[in-house]
Formats: C-alpha cells, structure tokens, sequence
C-alpha cells in the first residue's frame, strides 16, 4: 500500500501515520529524516544533498525524489510506504507520479485530513497547553504565531496539491477535525479497498 497523507500542520497527519505503520508494516517515510540517512551513508544522491545543504541551499525536488526513490527501494518498504509531509509542491508531486512510474508503482491512494483552520489553531494551542500541564516541553512549532505562519504557507504552497491528486482520482476525504478514533475508523474504511 503506497499513500500520501496530506493536510495542514497540526491535522494529525504523524497520529494517524504511526497507527498505519503499525497496521500494515510499512514505513512512514519523512523526507527530512531520509535527507540526513542519505548524507549520513554517504550514498551518490546523499553526497549531493550534502553539498547542497552545506552551500546553505534548499535541497532541489530532484533531489528529494532520488532520496525517496532510494528509500522505497528498501526491503521495509517493498509491501508499500507512507509519505507524510511530501510532496508539498505540485512540481515534487509530478515527479514523484514519474519516479513511481519508471519503477512500475504508482500510488493508491492520497488522504487528505480537512480541518477547519480557526478550530485547528485552538487545537494546537490546547496540545501546548497539555503538554506544560504535563511538565513535557512544548513543541518549537505549537506557538501560536509559528503555527500561524506554517499554516499560512500550507495554505500558499501546499494546498495546490490536493487538486493535483483529486483530478487524478486517488484523493480522498477524511474530516480530521472529528476524534481520533473516527478519522482511523474513516481511514480503514477508504483503505479496505486496497489492502
């Protein structure tokens, strides 16, 4: 099973992908951590990015790609994988479709978690809330006006992505402002057809 969550910083896209890895075996796959392994392991793709990243540029979407096209190939994500957090670009979003097909794959599905963006911020500012309550430290990106702007930039660069999977009949649906256990029940609902 190859999918896609999509949806705005703090819809619960890294709560419903830790569950899917557990259900199905198949990793989530996060381009930043997959970055700094290819760096780390000196691969020919990691030794680019290393170059790139020490130049103080952003890594390219070709890059990128390569990164997840070596990823993929690894015997833990041979039964499929979950991109959480890419593409976020209708340009990264083309290619991967590319890179997939020259590989003979292509995705099953993209899962967009919608949320109402006013009821969304009080969300996060309810999970720092929590966490000082809890004594834990509260995330760099739960401050309210660091939110703000991460939203902002989903809303600019990111949500142009949901039309592109839509129009290509993969997308779906799924109302990530309900409770936990209704956005996994919504989901293994969508992916039962899969599986």
């Amino acid at each position: 099973m190859r999918l896609i969550l999509l949806g705005p910083p703090g819809a619960g896209k890294g709560t419903q992908a830790t569950r899917l890895v557990e259900k199905f075996g198949i990793p989530q796959l996060s381009t930043g951590e997959m970055l700094r392994a290819a760096v780390k392991a000196g691969t020919p793709i990691g030794q680019r990015a290393k170059a790139v990243m020490e130049s103080g540029s952003l890594v390219s979407d070709d890059i990128v790609v390569g990164i997840v096209a070596d990823r993929i190939e690894e015997p833990d994500a041979k039964g499929g994988f979950i991109l959480d957090g890419f593409p976020r670009t209708i340009a990264q979003a083309e290619a991967l479709d590319a890179m997939l097909a020259r590989k003979g794959m292509k995705l099953d599905a993209a899962i967009e978690l919608q949320v109402d963006s006013n009821r969304l911020v009080d969300r996060i500012l309810r999970r720092a809330e929590q966490a000082m309550a809890a004594g834990q430290p509260v995330r760099k990106d739960d401050d309210p006006e660091v939110f703000k702007t991460r939203l902002e930039t989903y809303r600019r660069d990111t949500a142009a992505v949901t039309p592109y999977y839509r129009d290509r009949g993969v997308l779906h649906g799924v109302d990530g402002m309900a409770p936990i256990g209704e956005v996994s029940a919504s989901i293994d609902g969508i992916l039962a057809a899969y599986a």
